[in-house]
């Protein structure tokens, strides 16, 4: 009994590999004709698959010969059709969002994870390892095992020896069994079409958010009640009241209310421009400069190369034009460069044309900026002359057309004068015509000095916040007797146009007048005139000292005649005609025998003495208009420009050419001398020329 029990046990332990009972031999024949007649129905189905033998769709398109040899291309791109094309991120430079125009196109259609490793690596060494322990545990099982089961085969007795026949037929390779098995391996058939589907991955969706801080809210909640409304209606029936009392009051109290109101939101306005002022002059000197970039370019750079074939002659290169548009109506009468800023210059305007004055303006251009003036300031009256103070070249002196002369203060807000004369403080009774600024008194305070057509020439001293004022001279006409109002006799008073003071000499200064003359006069005599010169015809429009020479200098006149003088000679040096009236005349900062003039008909004539001592090396008509007439001209004091005002109220400015501005050519090996000594020099020989020849006493 004991050994029964192990053969049982040993069976159900190997399974069918052992040998079974007496039953198992009628359940095992059916199961081998069943695999057989599924062999023989598979082998049919073949025959439907062979290639001899195709299918055709019942809802195929039949093709002509001439479609099915048709070549189709299609072009396959690495475009994902699925892909967003709107996704936005958030900028945290720009802070905003902003769309991704870099859109991933990568689709996964297939992933497997391999298990492969190098058989040099660590990794693999410690698989080996751990692989030949668990084969080692494996076979010490098994062997025990294989002992056990040879044990209960001996002791187990054969029964039937059919079902040992049986198993042997199961293990040959020739049996009908692995035939079959064989024949099902031979189904896979890849050269056939057959449909087949594979589900793939999808790729999973992502959602990304950012959450920001929202944006603050405030709760307002309120109640309206009927005495809540009453007082409403009642507030806008005292406001319509108080607006009719308003109409019903004069026109004068009206204006000023409008005055007061416009004050206002000029203030307010003022003070949000204020907040991005500095900024914004940058910007437009930054827009101005690229928009006229060339004329910049030519401003520095460009140098007329046709002056080589013009022998003497030159020209005028026209660069910025300045205008303002609420100065059209009014003429440029008066033009300062600053001293300090040489971009810089002042423009005074006002009307010549004296039945028709009214209001002026002083306005400051920058050569940096020629679309806007960089400081305005109106005027009730017009101006007529300016001059900027040498060292501090924010203040600056005006003489307006009703007499007053004013200070203004470009570091001081605002657009009244820091100074300004009155009929107390002893203003003109007539127009100003000339200021200049002098040298600070020995209390160092600052003044300057002005001539009107009443004959006085005034020093104006700035103290604390008045102008303190002293008469240095009254013009007359020599010879020329008026009965006062008592019978006693007095000197007719000379209307002064212009004066200029000596740039070595500090007391000596010349003025022009109306008659024509100029008077040589001193700080240090007030009761007469040192000399007098018989000049012009009509009124002398400028008197100017040259730069260099300390004897020379230069008078223009509305009689069409420049002339230069000699303040030793009463007769003029040189007299020149230019057939139309003279506005303005100016020494060349940079020669003693260049000087520039302009006309009433619209030109600039540039004369050097030491090349031609007739006629202009240079004139050029420089207004759009031929009934413009030009007023003022003023040289650069560092570059090679002039600017030049006329009556519309514009600004021309131009450059000289080389021959304008052309030096003495220095031989070879030799070095020619420099300074101001060889400009005084070169004034002396041509007066040398000119002067009588001394009498050579026996």
């Amino acid at each position: 009994m004991p050994v029964t029990n192990n053969n049982n046990a040993s069976q159900a332990k190997k399974g069918p590999n052992v040998q079974k009972g007496p039953g198992t031999k009628s359940t095992k024949a059916p199961s081998k004709k069943k695999d057989e007649d599924e062999a023989v129905d598979m082998g049919d189905g073949l025959d439907e698959w062979s290639p001899g033998k195709l299918l055709k769709p019942a809802d195929q398109l039949e093709l002509t010969e001439a479609e099915l040899k048709e070549e189709i291309t299609r072009v396959l791109t690495a475009n994902n059709p699925h892909a967003p094309q709107n996704i936005v991120r958030y900028s945290f430079k720009d802070r905003s969002y902003k769309a991704i125009s870099v859109v991933d196109q990568l689709a996964i259609h297939f992933v497997l994870e391999g298990s492969l490793l190098h058989q040099d690596s660590d990794e693999a060494r410690r698989w080996r390892v751990k692989e030949g322990l668990a084969e080692e545990n494996k076979t010490s099982e098994t062997g025990e095992e294989s002992d056990e089961d040879h044990a209960e085969t001996v002791a187990t007795p054969v029964e039937d020896g059919g079902e040992v026949e049986e198993a042997g037929e199961d293990d040959r390779p020739d049996s009908t069994v692995s035939k079959t098995d064989k024949e099902e391996l031979k189904l896979k058939n890849q050269f056939n079409f057959s449909e087949r589907a594979s589900q793939t991955l999808n790729n999973p969706f992502r959602e990304r958010r950012c959450q920001t801080e929202p944006p603050p809210r405030s709760n307002f909640s309120s109640t309206a009640n009927q005495w809540e409304i009453y007082d409403a209606y009642l507030e806008e029936l005292q406001r319509q009241e108080k607006n009719k009392e308003k109409q019903k009051a004069p026109q004068l109290k009206k204006d000023g209310e409008k005055m007061k109101r416009k004050v206002m939101l000029m203030e307010t306005q003022s003070d949000d421009i204020s907040r991005v002022g500095k900024a914004s002059k940058i910007f437009e000197r930054m827009v101005n400069q690229n928009t006229f970039d060339d004329i910049a370019q030519d401003f520095k750079y460009f140098e007329d190369a046709s002056d080589e074939f013009r022998d003497q002659e030159g020209t005028l290169l026209p660069l910025w034009k300045f205008q303002y548009d609420k100065a059209k109506r009014l003429s440029v009468t008066a033009l300062c460069w600053n001293n300090k800023y040489q971009d810089l210059f002042a423009v005074g305007m006002g009307s010549y044309d004296f039945t028709k004055q009214g209001h002026g303006m002083l306005i400051f251009y920058s050569m940096k900026n020629s679309a806007f003036p960089e400081y305005i300031y109106p005027t009730t009256s017009g101006i007529l002359c300016l001059d900027i103070h040498e060292q501090h070249s924010y203040l600056v002196a005006v003489g307006f057309y009703d007499g007053c002369v004013a200070v203004y203060n470009l570091k001081v807000e605002g657009v009244e004068p820091v100074y300004k004369s009155t009929a107390k403080t002893g203003k003109h009774t007539d127009p100003v015509w000339q200021v200049r600024w002098q040298s600070d008194d020995m209390d160092n305070n600052h003044n300057f000095y002005s001539v009107s057509s009443d004959g006085r020439v005034v020093s104006w001293t700035l103290v604390k916040n008045e102008l303190i004022f002293t008469d240095i001279i009254r013009l007359s006409v020599n010879g020329a007797m008026s009965e006062g109002s008592d019978g006693a006799q007095l000197p007719s008073i000379a209307c002064g146009t212009s004066f200029d003071f000596h740039k070595q000499i500090d007391y000596l200064f010349l003025v022009g007048t109306e008659e024509g003359k100029i008077h040589k006069c001193s700080k240090t005599y007030s009761s007469q005139v040192l000399e007098t010169y018989d000049a012009h015809t009509m009124a002398v429009d400028a008197v100017k000292w040259n730069h260099f020479h300390p004897k020379v200098f230069l008078s223009c006149s509305s009689d069409w005649t420049v002339k230069i003088w000699d303040h030793t000679i009463n007769s003029p040096m040189f007299t020149v005609d230019l057939s139309a009236g003279v506005g303005d005349v100016a020494w060349s900062p940079y020669s003693s025998t260049v000087f520039a003039a302009v006309t009433t008909a619209g030109i600039v004539h540039v004369f050097d003495l030491s090349i031609n001592k007739y006629e202009a090396i240079c004139q050029q008509p420089v207004v759009a208009k031929k009934k413009t007439k030009l007023t003022q001209i003023d040289f650069n004091p560092i570059y090679p420009v002039i600017i030049v005002g006329d009556d519309r109220g514009h600004v021309t400015s131009l450059k000289l050419s080389p021959n304008l501005r052309k030096k003495p050519k220095s031989k070879k090996g030799q070095d020619l001398p420099k300074g101001p000594e060889v400009e005084v020099a070169k004034m002396e020989k041509l007066l040398s020329l000119l002067r009588e020849p001394e009498k050579i006493p026996v």
